[in-house]
This record gives structure tokens, C-alpha cells and sequence, in this order.
């Protein structure tokens, strides 16, 4: 998940002009579409024209203890992307903070994916996207709705993400299936992120920080799909 840089700013858009706030939604969310847009284009490459160059990288991916190198640097570029969005003084470095995040995402998310659009039924994708997008759709609405701040859930959020990557490494190092319960354990956990997120885009971001909050909910969203399409894939296979 990307790092929270926004609960600290003494400048937030909840303390500016309803223009100002109507611009900076307007411009996360248009930013994260485009994100999205963006990592569907790129996951679409690497599994169509370009899958039997990937195909080696993903069997590589799966090697033996591979996944925990996969998973590390995912995490350092993520940091490293998160920290480049919220440099108010480089918008380049901003957006290329979001394009380096999509990138990261699209190349974690392959072997799962292919095993998905390759090896299952041919609708699952397209539910698993229904699925995130109804759920986001429905807790963004809550939060703007509500208009409650949900900066509370930070602490537990962080908690719940610590043991999850316990959990992962766990399963890695000792082989076994983290299984049905965990995937809908971390949907939660992504739902509880994108109402955090959604919250400090109301209340705690600044009116700058349209390409961090955009990553933010990214992020958020992402991962909300992925466990999505393995949730949907173990229930296919039980």
C-alpha cells in the first residue's frame, strides 16, 4: 500500500474554496481513471502480443522463494513512487511516480491474472472488475455522502496490513495456500483503505496533491481486485 504522507499537513483542502475542492476531486479522480486505463492497457500487453516474452518471467516469478524478491521490490518501487507523488515541487516526478506505480502493479499482477484469463472461465475477469468497481463505487459514495472524516481506521489499517504480509511471507517460506478466508480478509482490508483514502481526499490532502491521492486510491482499488479474481478463482476450484 502506498505510505500515508497526508495526516501532517497544517494546508488541506478541506480548509480551502469550494472551487478549489471541486477542482482537486475532479482532477484525483479523472487522475485515477486514467491510472486505471493505464495498468489495464499495460496487463493487456504483457498477456496478449507480448505473453510469450513474459511467460519465462512469470515462471521465474513462481521459483522457489523468487516471489519473496517479487515481493520486495515491489514494496521499494511502491515507496519510492508514493514518495515521488507527493513532491509538490515536480509535477514530472509526480506523474511518473503514477506511471511507475501502474507499471509495478501490472507486472505483479501477471502471473494471477494469466492463470485467470488462460485457465478459468472466461467471464472472470470481467466479474472480478464489476465486482471492485461496484464495491468502490459504493464505499466512495458512503464516505462523500457521510462526509465523516475515517482517519481513526489508520492505526488498524497499518495493523491488519502487517499481519497480512506476515501471513504472505509465511505462506511463501512454508508452502502452504493462504486460502478462501485470507482473500476475503484482504478485500476487507482494501475496503477499509479506499474508505481512508477517499476520507483524506475530503479532508487532508492537500489542494496539490491530486497525483498522490490518485495513487493512493490506486493502489487501494488494485489490490481490491486482485484478491477479488483469487477469491473468484478458489471458489471456482472448490
Amino acid at each position: 500500500m502506498a505510505v500515508d504522507r497526508t495526516l501532517d499537513r497544517s494546508i488541506s483542502v478541506a480548509g480551502a474554496g469550494e472551487e478549489v475542492r471541486s477542482t482537486f476531486i475532479r482532477r484525483t479522480y479523472a487522475h485515477l481513471a486514467g491510472t486505471i486505463a493505464l495498468f489495464a492497457g499495460i496487463e493487456a500487453l504483457l498477456l496478449g502480443p507480448l505473453l510469450e516474452k513474459t511467460l519465462p518471467m512469470m515462471v521465474w516469478m513462481l521459483q522457489g522463494y523468487n516471489w519473496l524478491f517479487v515481493l520486495g521490490a515491489f514494496m521499494v518501487v511502491g515507496w519510492i513512487a508514493d514518495w515521488w507523488a507527493h513532491r509538490d515541487t515536480s509535477p514530472a516526478l509526480q506523474y511518473f511516480g503514477l506511471l511507475l506505480t501502474a507499471v509495478a502493479y501490472a507486472l505483479i499482477f501477471m502471473p494471477l491474472l494469466y492463470m485467470a484469463a488462460y485457465h478459468s472461465s472466461p467471464d472472470l475477469l470481467p466479474s472480478a472488475a464489476i465486482l471492485t468497481l461496484g464495491l468502490f463505487g459504493g464505499l466512495t459514495a458512503v464516505v462523500f455522502v457521510t462526509r465523516k472524516d475515517f482517519s481513526f481506521l489508520r492505526t488498524g489499517l497499518m495493523v491488519g496490513t502487517f499481519i497480512a504480509l506476515g501471513l504472505i511471507v509465511a505462506a511463501i517460506l512454508f508452502g502452504f495456500n493462504l486460502g478462501v478466508i485470507f482473500a476475503l480478509a484482504m478485500v476487507v482490508l482494501m475496503g477499509g483503505y479506499i474508505v481512508y483514502y477517499t476520507s483524506n481526499v475530503l479532508h487532508h490532502y492537500r489542494p496539490t496533491q491530486h497525483v498522490a491521492a490518485a495513487l493512493a486510491l490506486f493502489a487501494a482499488v488494485a489490490l481490491m481486485f486482485y484478491y477479488i479474481v483469487y477469491l473468484l478463482m478458489s471458489l471456482s476450484r472448490d
